[in-house]
């Protein structure tokens, strides 16, 4: 890791931006082989069916079905499920013009109904790990979500010899608003910075709330000087707010923040196992001593550990 130093930067209130993102976690499929994998099984087994017009073999149609649920949501579930009842139909079309008995009617009626559950259970799934990795008041990542992120973070920019920073930050005389207005006033005040920080911070940043009001970004690919920019503006767009707290209006400048800062230049590529996860857990103590060092000359700050 690099030399650390102390930096401090402080400057005047900027308006608040306006563009968001998206915190939560988002899959890593590859989609382009979904499409293909489908197509092919259902020809395959569309050919199996003309064949045999076995049972057993028409009941495979369910597994492209619940791929494409699973994979691509309940829309393209029902597109596949309606070509697997199209291709069912032509596969025994000879017999179909003799006879159409409740077995196939019910077997029809499965496609449909595989094809919108197995989506349904997905979409469950998917809404539950969100859950699990997100912070119920902010609706920023967790702490556990935020440490697995962390380590990916420092892998990658271990491997692509890309520096990396880490933001500490607090909110300002926090206990002062409790004891005047409640901790309703107080946890309001903790959401309203959560959503600030998602709205001013980059996409490819990792924000969590790891404390009551305590909260730690990651940030890939940023060298000292862009974290220095990053978090001044999120000071200062705190301190430009003015908050609703407990159905009470608070004048500008009521809110503020202290910030640490810490950066490293370059993860060192060869590491043992567990190197990545103490480098995280470095770069964090590191920010959390500069907070300390805001904390100390008068809050309102940024103070950096580069």
């Amino acid at each position: 890791m690099a030399p650390v130093k102390y930096v401090e930067a402080r400057a005047s209130p900027m308006r608040l931006t306006s563009d968001s993102h998206d915190l939560a976690p988002r899959p890593r499929l590859n989609r382009l082989w979904v499409p293909a994998v489908t197509g092919a099984a259902l020809w395959l087994i569309f050919e199996l069916d003309r064949r045999t017009g076995s049972a057993p073999v028409q009941h495979l149609y369910y597994l492209p079905i619940i791929l494409t649920s699973l994979r691509m949501g309940p829309g393209i579930g029902v597109i596949v499920s309606i070509i697997a009842i199209v291709l069912y139909h032509i596969a025994n079309l000879a017999r179909f013009t003799t006879e159409y008995t409740d077995t196939d009617v019910v077997q029809t009626a499965l496609f449909f109904f595989v094809g919108i559950v197995t989506a349904k259970l997905a979409a469950d799934g998917r809404r539950l790990r969100t859950l699990a990795a997100t912070d119920d008041l902010t609706g920023l990542h967790n702490l556990r979500s935020f440490e697995a992120r962390l380590a990916v973070i420092v892998r990658d920019s271990r491997l692509s010899g890309t520096p990396m920073a880490m933001l500490v930050l607090d909110v300002d005389r926090l206990k002062v608003l409790n004891d005047a207005y409640g901790h309703l006033a107080g946890a309001e005040a903790v959401r309203l910075v959560g959503h600030t920080l998602a709205t001013c911070l980059p996409a490819d940043a990792v924000a969590c709330r790891y404390g009551g009001d305590e909260f730690a970004v990651a940030i890939p690919r940023c060298a000292e000087p862009r974290a220095r920019a990053i978090a001044e503006e999120l000071r200062h767009s705190i301190h430009a707010l003015e908050p609703v707290l407990a159905g009470v209006r608070f004048p500008v400048r009521t809110l503020s923040i202290s910030v640490g800062l810490a950066c490293v230049d370059e993860v060192p590529r060869w590491q043992p196992a567990d190197g990545d996860a103490r480098t995280g857990e470095t770069l964090f103590a590191a920010a959390d001593e500069a907070l300390y060092v805001a904390k100390k000359r008068g809050r309102n700050r940024v103070s950096a550990l580069v």
